[in-house]
């Protein structure tokens, strides 16, 4: 297997709505895309599957040390070998992947956030600087788009958050704010328990409009010349967006006790059409 077909399945096998973008662009472009996508999901898996604490942070530590070799052409994972051209081609910093790292390393330290300041320093290193990097690869003229790719990872990242209240609650994990929990009269337990109760409904229709309000600032930052080469972002946005609001539509406490998705078909279609409009 090839460095290139390791990240290929590694992707691949996440089901990550990002796959169906990946496909539109051309192979120079989507081969870097899959590394970078790949890299996230390799030190990812470290903070989500590793139960020892010393362990994960071992792990964690030797990427930081592997990407130190990166830069210095002496990768040794599949994966850095696949960001060997790619962080030369599209000048890919360094200390991005680093701060990607200390994100993953928020995961080991922290099952809890006080309030939206702190865990927006969460989304900034686990999404919204993989939107920076993105941006990079796909390319483009103004600047200003810089702020569309980070306010985009936000956005995507408060979307994974609502879709997992469940799930993380299940590991003793909550990202949602402490403080806002104590503002809706929600309590810890209230999420643990996966108590479907109007408060944590409110509570969680809230952080559905924070994660809207993102949305609609990325898209409004996005300046005109850049659409045609940000059209992958663009068809992430229609995806994760649209989900969203499926979760809005079915009740936002119902992703307590239950997962929404999208179908692989209308994932497609969805990036499908915002490939056309953009064309």
């Amino acid at each position: 297997m090839t460095p290139q077909q390791y990240c290929e399945e590694k992707t691949a096998k996440s089901g990550s709505s990002f796959y169906y973008s990946f496909m539109f662009l051309p192979k120079q472009k989507r081969e870097a895309i899959t590394a970078l996508y790949a890299f996230c999901r390799e030190v990812d898996d470290i903070a989500d599957e590793c139960t020892d604490f010393n362990i994960a942070q071992t792990k964690l530590n030797w990427w930081r040390s592997e990407i130190e070799r990166l830069y210095q052409s002496k990768p040794q994972h599949p994966v850095s070998k696949a960001l060997l051209d790619p962080i030369k081609t599209y000048h890919l910093d360094a200390e991005h992947f680093i701060e990607i790292i200390d994100g993953m390393e928020m995961d080991l330290k922290f099952n809890r956030y006080e309030d939206f300041k702190q865990l927006q320093l969460y989304c900034y290193r686990v999404a919204s600087v993989v939107g920076l990097l993105s941006a990079q690869i796909f390319g483009f003229s103004n600047r200003k788009t810089l702020k569309f790719a980070h306010d985009l990872g936000i956005a995507f990242q408060l979307t994974n958050i609502i879709r997992d209240v469940g799930e993380d609650a299940r590991r003793n994990r909550i990202y949602l704010p402490l403080d806002e929990l104590a503002q809706f009269k929600v309590t810890e337990d209230d999420i643990l328990q996966s108590r479907e109760s109007d408060a944590v409904k409110k509570l969680l229709d809230y952080q559905i409009e924070r994660a809207e309000s993102y949305y609609d600032r990325a898209l409004r930052e996005l300046p005109d010349e850049d659409h045609k080469s940000q059209r992958v972002g663009l068809m992430m946005a229609a995806i994760y967006r649209t989900l969203l609001r499926e979760i809005n539509a079915d009740g936002a406490h119902k992703v307590l006790n239950s997962r929404t998705s999208l179908g692989a078909l209308r994932k497609f279609w969805l990036a499908f059409n915002v490939w056309i409009k953009n064309f």
